[in-house]
């Protein structure tokens, strides 16, 4: 296999942590050329300092002097967050790791893309916002794109080989979080603290929270809509605690596939990155030889209104799920701050599809306009 040049975007959070440990047990198969980081520059320099990529970049202006102290290789150091964009297209880079959180991780996305480089996409919001312009630049160009959340790469798992029409249901798997046993009644006093404990999975606080609300299943969902190209109708939701099945398709003779493994983020990382092959991987095996517990349950969209915005969201269209994610992100970054309670998440979303006009052309002018527009809304509700 031929040795990737790559690009990590956030590789101090969790997944680009997780993409180094990858790198680590496969030296020979990858090359460092970027590594990116928004304000952590201890764990940057520290990274770059083992990994030695031609260029490191840190996106807060103020922590530049201190990461550039702290960084002993002749890595070209760069500042702010508009550079990220040349990374992702720099002709040094094969493959672009984008796990940026948010909205911000778009733009790089689409830059990557149109470079003609392969992308293996942590960040689900670039599809989520804008699935109609990255499928687009997707038929036109050379570039191609790998799902890396688990859920994804487990469908794509699952219909290697298969005829796309051939697909008649996406299952979609979800842990529940920390409050799938909890009524509405105690939903309401629920603490910042107690939504950061997810018992499954390792997360950044961000993704953690949508893990709570379900809302990250909801943005899965309209990701998956774009990636595989299937109505959001399609693509139903379980509740399933043991986090082993992560997704599941059912097939139009009525047989279905699955793929299943302990919750280790490094299972598909690996796997968008070598796809369509495979790599040795020192983790966690399933030991069938033991009694294993599965078990599905339905959603309950009473206690989880975020998803159901989310699915509503993926049938209109247009730029609701923009509207959905801007909001989101406000609001859950209100609700880490304590700014408001943990149902006040739903209550700001639901407030911005209602009052934001969503029937407008998916273009990336008006992506940003919209994203804006419901960022200043979400930052005024109450």
């Amino acid at each position: 296999m031929k040795k990737q040049k790559l690009a990590i975007l956030g590789s101090t959070g969790s997944i680009g942590t997780q993409v180094l440990e990858v790198v680590r047990q496969h030296p020979n198969s990858f090359e460092i050329v970027a590594l990116t980081a928004n304000g952590n520059w201890e764990l940057l320099a520290r990274q770059i300092n083992e990994f030695n990529p031609a260029y490191g970049l840190i996106c807060e202006e103020q922590s530049f002097s201190d990461f550039k102290n702290a960084v002993h290789t002749n890595t070209e150091l760069l500042c702010g967050a508009d550079e990220i964009v040349h990374i992702a297209a720099s002709d040094e880079v094969d493959t672009v790791l984008n796990s940026l959180v948010g909205f911000s991780g778009f733009i790089p996305t689409v830059k990557a893309l149109k470079a003609g480089k392969k992308v293996a996409l942590a960040n689900k919001e670039s599809l989520v916002v804008g699935g109609a312009i990255i499928n687009q630049l997707l038929k036109e160009g050379k570039s191609s794109l790998v799902p890396v959340d688990s859920e994804h790469s487990a469908m794509l798992q699952s219909i290697v080989g298969e005829d796309p029409a051939s697909i008649e249901k996406i299952v979609i798997t979800a842990s529940g979080g920390p409050f799938r046993d909890y009524s509405m009644e105690q939903l309401k006093t629920v603490t910042c603290e107690q939504a950061l404990k997810h018992p499954n999975w390792e997360m950044g606080a961000k993704v953690t929270i949508d893990s709570a609300t379900m809302m990250n299943k909801g943005l899965e969902i309209i990701e998956a809509k774009w990636l595989f190209d299937i109505p959001a109708s399609n693509i139903e939701p379980v509740i399933h605690p043991q986090s082993i099945i992560h997704s599941i398709v059912t097939f139009i003779d009525g047989s279905s596939k699955a793929q299943l493994g302990p919750p280790d983020m490094k299972v598909p990382i690996i796997y968008a990155l070598t796809y369509p092959g495979r790599l040795a991987l020192n983790t966690p095996r399933m030991d069938w030889s033991k009694v294993q517990e599965l078990t599905f349950t339905p959603v309950d969209y009473g206690k989880f209104p975020c998803l159901k915005l989310a699915i509503e969201s993926a049938e209109k269209g247009g730029v609701a799920p923009t509207v959905l994610n801007a909001a989101n992100e406000v609001a859950v970054k209100r609700f880490l701050n304590k700014e408001i309670n943990y149902i006040g998440i739903s209550k700001i979303v639901g407030k911005c599809l209602e009052k934001i006009d969503t029937d407008k052309p998916v273009e990336t002018g008006t992506l940003i306009e919209t994203d804006k527009e419901t960022r200043e809304l979400a930052a005024q509700i109450n």
